[in-house]
């Protein structure tokens, strides 16, 4: 970065302005005790008052009453304003109370003012192990030559096989104190990173929702270009960087495998003795729940992006029906006023009238109709002879059935993909009942359809053969 580019970044960047503001340390103290301290998102209007109200009160408790004379309302709306964007302020769907979120912006200065404050003990050894690790990872899942990969693949089994030899001769290695807590602030130092990235995230995904709606609204061509371009910018924002490490991160984290695998290993990494009066150590248990919710509000803006798209477009065809509507007024109300005053001379040319000739040869000569003779003979038969039940023996898919199917799988897991629930459950109706499911999955608050993977189901048929069909990934999610 050149001088003029930083100069640019000190006069526009909304973190910039916030360092330089004069009632900055209101400001971040509020943050931090809103937002980045109890690591919540999304609060109500009130509920931030109250929170704006308790540190004014011991604010002014201290410096005096005229330190910060403003309402706590008028500093949220000062915050949230355009020219400052250190909060973002939006309506909820279905409420009429405005909501307010912690912008990257503002998160970026609230973790670097967070630094400034130095620390007692500074991980390192645990990063150089994780630059190993990664680099180790990077090197050798590119290498393309079998006979290299297989080697190392080999040194790594004559090293675990080496440890649970010394392991047998009771030789056990165990992290000491100092280690135990250079890898917890490690681990720590990396949740808190990834919740701040997902900020970031959903804000890019915004900027690029906010593109596509503005062509939407400058659009000069035809409608077949204007849905061409919607569906290009839709691609643009699902394979675009950001959209597939998002979309990887999601998977993996709904993987209900990996999801009690990293469970257990904070449950573990909390009993370690090491780390028994260590800081924070509570808040490592429930880092995947203080993920969930995070994840779960960036997956649903980019949900939203096709909803609004979808709305945009429904506007510019009822503007454009409009419009046509307008010009065949004033057809009709042009040809009104020429009837009463016509002009002179040919007005309007149409082509000549012409009799359409039919030869009498040509028609097709009289063919009498003929009798079909019906024997209407009814006979009445027996009741034990008439099989009634073909009258009920119709097709129906029971989604109710469905549904309990559903909810028995989730009972053991927090959400279940289409295929786990037809493998503990399998396919009795063939294709109607996987239609069945589509049906419930749309219905649903508390189900993905995932577009970018793929899920195979098989189903046997009456005569023994198999019938196998690839489908759009469908997730069930608990309801909360």
């Amino acid at each position: 970065m050149d001088f003029y580019a930083i100069n640019s970044l000190r006069e526009n960047h909304a973190g910039w302005s916030l360092l330089r503001a004069q009632n900055a340390p209101l400001a971040l103290a509020f943050f931090m005790a809103a937002f980045t301290g109890p690591n919540q998102r999304n609060l109500g209007r009130q509920e931030l008052i109250d929170v704006l109200d308790d540190v004014l009160f011991g604010l002014r408790d201290s410096e005096g009453e005229n330190r910060f004379p403003r309402p706590a309302g008028e500093y949220l709306d000062d915050w949230a304003a355009d020219e400052r964007k250190w909060l973002r302020k939006y309506y909820p769907q279905g409420e009429d109370e405005p909501h307010y979120d912690l912008t990257a912006a503002a998160e970026d200065v609230v973790r670097w003012v967070e630094s400034l404050r130095g620390r007692d003990f500074v991980a390192t050894q645990s990063r150089l192990t994780s630059i190993f690790a990664v680099l180790k990872q990077l090197v050798q899942q590119s290498e393309t030559d079998p006979e290299v990969r297989l080697a190392e693949l080999q040194r790594q089994r004559d090293g675990i096989d080496a440890e649970m030899q010394r392991i047998r001769d009771g030789n056990i290695r165990v992290m000491t104190g100092p280690e135990a807590l250079d890898h917890l602030q490690q681990l720590t130092a990396l949740a808190k990173d990834l919740l701040a990235d997902f900020r970031e995230v959903e804000q890019n995904f915004r900027r690029l929702d906010r593109q596509v709606r503005e062509q939407i609204a400058t659009w000069d061509g035809t409608q077949g270009e204007l849905l061409q371009s919607i569906f290009d910018n839709q691609q643009d924002i699902s394979s675009s960087l950001q959209g597939r490490t998002f979309q990887g991160f999601w998977d993996y984290l709904m993987s209900p495998q990996l999801r009690t695998e990293l469970q257990d290993l904070l449950q573990r990494a909390t009993r370690i003795e090491a780390l028994a009066r260590a800081d924070g150590l509570h808040a490592v248990a429930n880092l995947h729940q203080d993920w969930l919710p995070a994840v779960e509000q960036t997956q649903a803006t980019v949900r939203q992006l096709s909803q609004q798209m979808r709305r945009l477009l429904d506007d510019k065809v009822f503007l454009e029906n409009k419009r046509i509507m307008q010009l065949i007024r004033s057809i009709e109300s042009g040809a009104l006023g020429t009837r009463e005053a016509p002009p002179s001379g040919a007005f309007l040319e149409i082509d000549a009238p012409s009799v359409d000739v039919v030869l009498p040869f040509e028609r097709p000569l009289y063919e009498p109709s003929r009798k079909v003779l019906v024997d209407d003979t009814i006979k009445t038969a027996d009741d034990a002879d008439v099989d009634a039940a073909a009258l009920f023996n119709q097709f129906f898919v029971d989604k109710e059935r469905l549904k309990a199917n559903i909810d028995a799988v989730l009972a053991e897991a927090d959400q279940a993909t289409l295929a786990e629930i037809t493998l503990a459950y399998p396919l009795s109706q063939g294709l109607a009942e996987v239609v069945a499911y589509y049906q419930l999955a749309t219905e649903s608050d508390w189900a993905t359809i995932n577009p970018g993977q793929s899920q195979h189901l098989s189903w046997r048929l009456p005569d023994g053969t198999i019938r196998e069909a690839a489908i759009e990934q469908i997730i069930f999610g608990r309801p909360a």
